[in-house]
């Protein structure tokens, strides 16, 4: 403990020390005389600010206005059926606020009002059951952290390095408190005795938009953690995020979480939709598909320095920063490589790993200004290891597009620019 204390005292010191010789060297050197951001009155400072009212909904400040989701209009057809990306690369910590949360849709974001909302219960339960918005909210609630990521987050990526930018190649995922209703306590206000050995029983749940995106969850799941959820990070859903009612299912690809969740139907098989046969599915080297592969394996990504974050302060201390999640539980450990995988340091967890929820993780390090090979490798609680993409490529092939969890590179240049490679 001593030593970590020293070693911080040293980084303080140094970071002031630098941070003086550029004040003397830079701003004030450069104005000929002392900085008047220091020593003028400034006219933030000269009159006053905006009342309270001014926005009844808090907006971000202009100056964050490039802090926005994106998306890459080549990768599909038309933005109806499409997705767009979290700039993951400009938050810190771990929780995504709903504006920057990414979005896919399958038939577009519809708009569906509480009064008009109505979720069914049928299939083989005890007596088939609807539901309005106000009849969940009289259930007994619970709230969870839990992270959203789609199949295909990383999925350009398997031929090799594509999307230059950590929002693009990672950014199909959020990280949000969710409020609502344990699916199970629907099933059981229903009954679900009818259904006899629940062991070989699904529920499949459909959505109220025109492409409904119907998919099967074993009962397993269901009974287990899976959420009706209303709120996400204290308040209503968002429209593009399913509002009033969707569908929470912890660990697994984002298709499963349906949005404007409508019907949840109890069946003794798969009802093997589209969006779980023809999709969602992983096409193998030798043209079979691996089916059913619904929990997101561990995974990690440093998001800064990365393409869309460079380092602008040039060489001296620097922060290494980046998110870290698995479907299976909690993350456990980070390792991260300058070098391409040579060597690799512990990481600092920014704290103990949430199960199933984003994990921050920060390495401190005193940067020479020489070039790195960014990466970060993932620890599970199950004790598994995110792979290289060498490593998935020997079981998977190169015919996937969904479930790539492989570690990432960044090669980060001597001016502190950088840019997705592979190093595989």
């Amino acid at each position: 403990m001593d030593d970590l204390k020293t070693s911080r005292r040293g980084f303080l010191m140094s970071s002031a020390a630098a941070g003086g010789a550029l004040l003397t060297t830079g701003a004030a050197q450069a104005q000929g005389g002392p900085d008047p951001l220091i020593t003028e009155v400034q006219y933030w400072a000269s009159g006053l600010g905006d009342g309270v009212d001014a926005t009844p909904y808090g907006l971000p400040i202009e100056y964050e206005a490039d802090v926005i989701r994106r998306n890459v209009p080549w990768l599909t057809a038309d933005p109806i059926s499409s997705i767009n990306f979290t700039p993951i690369h400009a938050l810190d910590g771990t929780i995504t606020p709903q504006g920057c949360a990414f979005e896919r849709h399958h038939s577009g974001a519809i708009e569906l009002r509480k009064e008009d909302f109505r979720l069914m219960i049928n299939g083989l339960v005890d007596k088939p059951l609807v539901f309005t918005y106000a009849d969940l909210e009289r259930f007994p609630r619970e709230n969870h952290v839990y992270f959203c990521e789609c199949a295909a987050n990383t999925g350009m990526e398997w031929a090799g390095a594509q999307l230059n930018g950590a929002q693009f190649t990672h950014g199909m995922i959020h990280n949000m408190e969710y409020s609502g209703v344990p699916l199970r306590t629907l099933l059981e206000e229903a009954g679900i005795e009818a259904a006899g050995d629940l062991s070989d029983k699904w529920v499949y749940v459909e959505g109220a938009d025109a492409s409904s995106n119907g998919r099967s969850i074993p009962m397993e799941k269901a009974l287990d953690d899976v959420l009706v959820a209303f709120k996400a990070n204290g308040e209503a859903l968002r429209m593009e995020h399913g509002y009033p009612v969707r569908l929470v299912v912890p660990g697994w690809e984002g298709n499963m979480w349906v949005k404007w969740l409508r019907r949840i139907e109890v069946t003794d098989h798969a009802v093997e939709s589209r969006e779980e046969t023809s999709k969602y599915t992983d096409t193998l080297a030798d043209g079979t598909s691996r089916k059913w592969t619904w929990v997101m394996d561990a995974k990690s990504v440093v998001t800064s320095p990365s393409p869309q974050s460079p380092i602008t302060h040039g060489p001296g201390p620097l922060v290494i920063t980046g998110l870290a999640w698995s479907g299976h539980g909690a993350i456990t450990g980070v390792d991260v490589s300058l070098d391409g995988g040579a060597n690799w340091q512990k990481a600092r967890l920014a704290k103990e790993g949430e199960s199933k929820a984003l994990t921050r993780f920060y390495l401190d390090i005193d940067w020479d200004g020489s070039e790195m090979l960014l990466q970060s490798r993932a620890h599970d609680e199950t004790g598994y290891v995110q792979p290289t993409k060498a490593q998935l490529r020997e079981v998977r092939g190169l015919n996937s597009v969904y479930h790539n969890n492989c570690i990432q590179t960044w090669h980060v240049k001597e001016n502190g620019e950088a840019e997705n490679v592979e190093v595989s």
